[in-house]
């Protein structure tokens, strides 16, 4: 993974009217932290912060001038509705050291026709290099069929990575697509237990007054 160099300010105001006039420069305020090291307080642009973090486990070199440290995002505050940044905690690395990261799986493929692919795990931990690693795993699914399963064990891990969770967690589970009526039976169900209430079919109406006549002249 290359190094993606990012400019840095010092940063000296705290609390959240400093952060919101940072935010209003279109800059981030953030934090490094690491290695037994008093934390660093930066601030860095927006825009190639960003950029930058579309890989989530981007390597990061902050420049500060005199200083330079190279770090991996730990933690990435979002705003909920509009998703910019709000903060970020990045985590100072050194070469050949060795971290646990979470990388994202990406499903090829396609599963034989008539079953589903259930993604029980979108990432999986690993533990790899500070500066290999990796941007995702390719899973394939071609030609499974309905009962086949891809555990952790079953992915490909580059040179220097190594699991840092259990073996046989699930990743990938592949199972048969319900029938209509399976599905049908299993909405009413729902709606049943919800107390949903379905208006009368034509053929039950038709046959309400049968019953209430039957009704009166037993009386």
């Amino acid at each position: 993974m290359a190094e993606i160099k990012i400019p840095a300010e010092t940063r000296t105001e705290f609390g959240k009217g400093a952060a919101r006039r940072i935010r209003r420069d279109d800059k981030v305020p953030a934090v490094l932290y690491g290695h037994g090291t008093d934390p660093v307080h930066v601030t860095l642009p927006g825009h190639q912060l960003m950029l930058a973090l579309k890989n989530s486990n981007a390597l990061l070199t902050i420049d500060l001038g005199s200083e330079k440290h190279l770090a991996i995002p730990k933690q990435v505050q979002r705003d909920p509705l509009k998703g910019f940044i709000e903060h970020a905690d990045l985590l100072i690395v050194r070469k050949g050291e060795k971290v646990v990261v979470d990388v994202r799986i990406n499903l090829v493929g396609e599963a034989i026709s008539g079953n589903l692919v259930m993604l029980e795990n979108a990432t999986i931990s690993v533990e790899a290099e500070a500066t290999h690693i990796p941007e995702s795993f390719e899973v394939s699914v071609e030609g499974l069929d309905g009962g086949a399963q891809i555990h952790a064990s079953d992915i490909e891990l580059p040179s220097g990575s190594s699991l840092a969770v259990d073996a046989e967690l699930l990743i990938v589970n592949i199972v048969a697509a319900p029938s209509e009526a399976q599905v049908e039976a299993e909405l009413l169900l729902a709606e049943t237990e919800a107390g949903i209430e379905h208006e009368a079919t034509d053929a039950e109406e038709a046959a309400a007054p049968a019953d209430d006549a039957e009704s009166d002249s037993a009386e």
